[in-house]
Formats: structure tokens, sequence, C-alpha cells
């Protein structure tokens, strides 16, 4: 059974930074597509930045130049920096993978259960 925990999330000023984790088993994540997101309440699942399993890379606009993505297959991880945090950024993050890549789509088929990042001002 596949399984994503991400973990990494909390408190953080304007203008900080966050590194977000996403652990992975029951499968190996060589051959599979990830990727970030967040969501308020009401609100859709908004991409942030997607891998493939060549190391290729998306981000959406408004996180490129402040935030990289990142995997490391041997530990079974997918990475988020996240620096020069915006207080729009408070939102519940989420790793999600599957054998496609959708680049920022929310269509991938497995999802974490998410880690909350409250920026303050």
């Amino acid at each position: 059974q596949v399984r994503l925990v991400e973990s990494g999330g909390g408190p953080v000023q304007t203008g900080g930074s966050l590194r977000l984790s996403c652990t992975a088993s029951g499968y190996t994540i060589d051959s599979a597509a990830m990727g970030w997101f967040r969501q308020a309440p009401g609100k859709e699942r908004e991409g942030l930045a997607a891998i493939d399993r060549a190391g290729g890379t998306t981000y959406a606009d408004s996180v490129k130049g402040r935030f990289t993505v990142s995997r490391d297959n041997s530990k079974q991880a997918l990475y988020l920096q996240m620096n020069s945090m915006k207080p729009e950024a408070t939102d519940m993050y989420y790793c999600a993978t599957d054998s496609v890549w959708y680049l920022l789509l929310p269509r991938y088929k497995c999802w974490g259960q998410g880690t909350q990042v409250t920026v303050s001002s």
C-alpha cells in the first residue's frame, strides 16, 4: 500500500524559510513523478512544484525563484525548500505521487495527509 507522510510544517515568519519533507513507503519512488500542492479551506488544491522521475521540475509562477523541489530516491523522500515566505502561503501542504507526471495538475493518484504551514506577519 502506497503511503506518503509529510513533515516539516509549522509556524514561520514572513520572509522566513521552511523545508517540507515527504516520505514514501509501499513502493519505490525511483520511477514515480511527485509534486507539492497546497490547499486552503474551501479553495481548490493549488500545484506548487513537481518533479519527474528524471529530475525535471516545474513550478507555479507564484513560487518560482523562492521554492525548490528535490528528491532523494535513496531515502524515498521528496522535499520542498520554501524561502521568502509570504503570509498568503498559510495553507495545508500536500505531497502527491503517480506513475504519470501531471505537472501541477491535482490528478496524482496518491496523496499524503498534509502538513500545516502558518506564515505570520
